[in-house]
């Protein structure tokens, strides 16, 4: 399939301003970002989606093709499927976030695989077994719980599926439930589904928790999962960045 990765990024990040371009072991975050996913085997190009000039001119310093787009969007989504709409030729879009410096090329090619190994699949994303307390009770882990088919049913901040008998169900200890999955916010998209879902307004669920795939779910959108072995640490704050150099330091 012919597939494409795009990195939304903004230079007015409300927690982290500048984040994008915050130095990672010499190196900007946006960067190496940009070249875990040149690394994938499956997408034809990536493309860094921006509405800062400076983030830009960054980028193509490093080789990068980087297109404007507005500064209006309200999510990285939205700047995506902006990027998209001009690429008529990819059926597959991949939106990977520009602040997750420890993605590994092999997970862009999983959700690509999985949207080419299910046709009935518009969304494709990937989850991780929760393998302690700490991960299943904190709101900042979005969980998801999803059918036999692989097929999300729900995502929640909340510890989801609820052991109602407090079993100890996995190696963790008490209080994790059985078939506890986190979910790894990268994803791909049928193009048309990603324009499509774009246009659409914020949905009541999606308010609430404050998860932008409730909107897609919302309106009966198929959400394909597919389970990993790696891990990626997302970075909103400066102490994040802190955390995944010492990360780099200590396993790189």
């Amino acid at each position: 399939m012919d597939a494409v990765v795009i990195i939304p990024a903004r230079y007015r990040s409300s927690r982290f301003p500048g984040k994008a371009l915050a130095p990672l072991k010499n190196r900007p975050l946006l960067q190496h970002v940009f070249e875990k996913a040149k690394g994938c085997r499956l997408a034809k190009d990536v493309i860094i989606a921006t509405d800062s000039a400076r983030i830009r001119e960054a980028a193509v310093s490093w080789g990068a093709t980087a297109v404007m787009t507005s500064a209006d969007h309200p999510s990285g989504t939205d700047r995506v499927a902006e990027a998209a709409g001009a690429l008529e030729w990819a059926q597959v879009i991949v939106n990977l976030q520009g602040d997750e410096p420890l993605i590994r090329p092999e997970m862009i090619d999983d959700v690509i695989m999985l949207m080419a190994d299910d046709p009935l699949a518009e969304i494709g994303t990937l989850v991780r077994r929760i393998e302690n307390a700490g991960e299943f009770h904190d709101p900042n882990v979005v969980k998801v719980v999803f059918d036999g088919n692989g097929r999300a049913i729900y995502f929640s901040r909340a510890p989801i599926p609820f052991a109602r008998d407090g079993a100890d169900f996995m190696d963790g200890g008490p209080g994790v439930s059985p078939f506890a999955y986190k979910h790894i916010g990268i994803y791909a998209y049928r193009r048309e589904v990603l324009l499509r879902l774009a246009a659409l307004p914020p949905a009541r669920l999606e308010m609430v928790e404050r998860l932008e795939q409730l909107r897609a779910l919302e309106d009966g959108m198929r959400i394909k999962v597919r389970q990993t072995e790696f891990d990626s640490i997302g970075v909103d704050t400066p102490e994040d960045l802190q955390k995944v150099e010492k990360w780099l330091n200590s396993y790189s």
